[in-house]
């Protein structure tokens, strides 16, 4: 948009202004998600609200956008580094509040796999869908899951791999929290490029997730079942 600097993000209402947050959002646009924030802030807008029906819808396009091959992992990875922009202003103030939190998720890649594009979106998208993320980063190995479990006491436990050689390291986890006791304790959702439904079924997982829109849905989806 060639009249991109002519918007002053203060002079627009709040309709206009939530509806440029989503494109600005969708653009990757850090600085423009940081001063949008800030005035709906001003303005009196509840956290909670400015976090679902700006940088939360926006996320969603974006996800539905990367989905569809509309998207690419790049222009994600922009959109996500605006949305964690916007999370950083709101975090404590939702924390304040006592917002209401739908579950808390520990993600990771598993042991012997550095990929985390994917997993990090995953982890973005879930937490702008109200959910308390603790990212475990890659290379995680079932020591480590544990030791987040026990510490966060999670209604989902989340495993990444994009290798084929490492995607079997998920049975490991699993059978391991078996052996613990606490396997039915958690929903576990697994996901990655070489994964499908079957995998995911022969290892005893909850879900496969083909995609981050489709892991928030999912995640959202059990943690109410469960509730229920």
């Amino acid at each position: 948009m060639s009249d991109e600097d002519d918007i002053i993000l203060s002079e627009l209402d709040d309709a206009e202004l939530v509806e440029q947050m989503q494109d600005d959002l969708y653009d990757g646009l850090k600085e423009e998600i940081e001063e949008g924030v800030n005035i709906l802030l001003e303005r009196g807008w509840a956290p909670y609200d400015i976090l679902t029906k700006s940088l939360v819808t926006g996320m969603k396009t974006v996800g539905d956008d990367f989905r569809d091959g509309i998207l690419f992992v790049p222009e994600v990875l922009l959109a996500a580094n605006a949305m964690k922009a916007g999370m950083a202003i709101l975090r404590p103030l939702l924390a304040e509040t006592g917002a209401a939190k739908i579950g808390t998720v520990v993600i990771g890649t598993v042991k012997g796999d550095i990929h985390d594009i994917g997993k990090n979106l995953v982890a973005m998208m879930l937490e702008g869908a109200g959910f308390e993320v603790i990212n475990l980063g890659i290379n995680t190995d079932v020591d480590k899951f544990l030791a987040a479990i026990e510490e966060h006491k999670p209604d989902i436990l989340g495993m990444s791999a994009l290798l084929t050689t490492t995607m079997t390291y998920m049975k490991v986890v699993i059978e391991t929290l078996k052996e613990k006791g606490i396997r039915d304790q958690l929903i576990v959702l697994v996901g990655g490029a070489p994964l499908n439904e079957e995998f995911g079924d022969a290892i005893g997982a909850d879900a496969y997730c083909k995609d981050a829109a489709i892991a928030v849905e999912t995640a959202k989806r059990m943690v109410l079942q469960r509730a229920g």
